[in-house]
């Protein structure tokens, strides 16, 4: 058996300490199946996932639930947030920092060449708008 590559297989940490194999990410519409998969552990479940950039985010998105953390494995990414309570924030990582998204956070990301980052993410009621 293939041990699982974080990359194309995210893991979902849920009620009672569980850590589940996800079935191979194909694009955001994979995100609905994720939440209806895992609907049971409500704000408290985690997705874990990893993904590679070579450039900017094409949209904001915001987790109402819970915290979601960005972790720049390697290369450098700058973080756009704005905050429920109207604040704005620009955050540049480098290999090895992170950045917390608090709950009702909008956020994307300008990547400066390639980035590749960890999130650990409270993913229920995640929403999306476009970038302008």
């Amino acid at each position: 058996m293939t041990n699982p590559d974080i990359a194309k297989q995210p893991i979902h940490l849920g009620l009672g300490a569980k850590a589940v194999v996800q079935p191979e990410f194909t694009g955001l519409e994979w995100y609905a199946d994720y939440g209806a998969r895992h609907t049971a552990d409500g704000a408290e479940g985690r997705l874990v996932a990893m993904h590679s950039f070579a450039e900017d985010w094409d949209s904001w998105e915001m987790h109402p639930k819970g915290d979601e953390v960005v972790l720049c494995l390697s290369g450098r990414m700058t973080l756009h947030q704005e905050m429920a309570d109207g604040e704005t924030a620009t955050v540049t990582l480098g290999e090895g920092e992170y950045a917390i998204n608090p709950p009702g956070c909008w956020h994307t990301a300008d990547i400066a060449s390639e980035a590749t980052a960890l999130f650990i993410t409270a993913g229920e009621g995640t929403q999306h708008r476009p970038r302008d």
